[in-house]
């Protein structure tokens, strides 16, 4: 196709098109003062996300005590997912919930990842045990896989192999710290410089 022929089937595109008069939007009159609704969501934003208030203790879905977990938030690559859901990473530090009260669970839980988090350690075990005797059954492995996806830190996690506690048990995988990601970028231009 020529230049001129590019140039007619443009104009043929454009031809009904006709330019702005002016590039500032004004607002729609009346604008209201924001609801109740929306102040609420406000707050919830800016809250601090590691603290245990976010991690709600209602509307939690009740999971079986052999159900496997998995999460992982976007842009977490296939083979990382795979490897840590196959134990192949180094459990660098572990977490014991077993006979904690909710409450206890979820404020240790949120020191564990914050505490993990300031000291590099990514990839972790949380033992959260089967519930299979408690009332209801399952409960707590249930909180704990839901609080785990709203916290910012967490990148992935999957219950663990049966050597490490099976669906008792769940991997997880925390972002890299700044000063890890400097770390790794420097590595990589040492190897490719």
């Amino acid at each position: 196709m020529s230049h001129d022929d590019e140039r007619s089937l443009f104009l043929q595109e454009v031809a009904g098109v006709r330019p702005l008069r002016s590039d500032h939007l004004t607002p729609p009159a009346g604008n209201s003062p924001p609801t109740e609704a929306q102040l609420a969501r406000r707050q919830a934003a800016s809250a601090d996300p590691l603290s245990p208030d976010p991690l709600g203790m209602e509307g939690i879905e009740m999971l079986d005590p052999h159900d496997i977990v998995g999460f992982k938030r976007d842009g977490v690559q296939e083979g990382v997912y795979k490897k840590l859901r196959l134990g192949k990473y180094e459990l660098q530090a572990s977490l014991d919930l077993h006979q904690k009260t909710l409450s206890e669970a979820r404020v240790a839980l949120v020191q564990f990842i914050r505490d993990c988090a300031q000291r590099d350690i990514r990839c972790l075990l949380i033992l959260h045990g089967k519930g299979e005797r408690s009332t209801p059954r399952a409960q707590l492995k249930s909180h704990v896989s839901a609080w785990l996806p709203q916290l910012p830190e967490v990148m992935t996690i999957h219950s663990a192999e049966r050597r490490h506690g099976g669906s008792g048990a769940l991997y997880v995988l925390l972002r890299k710290s700044e000063r890890q990601k400097a770390e790794n970028r420097e590595r990589h231009q040492k190897r490719l410089g």
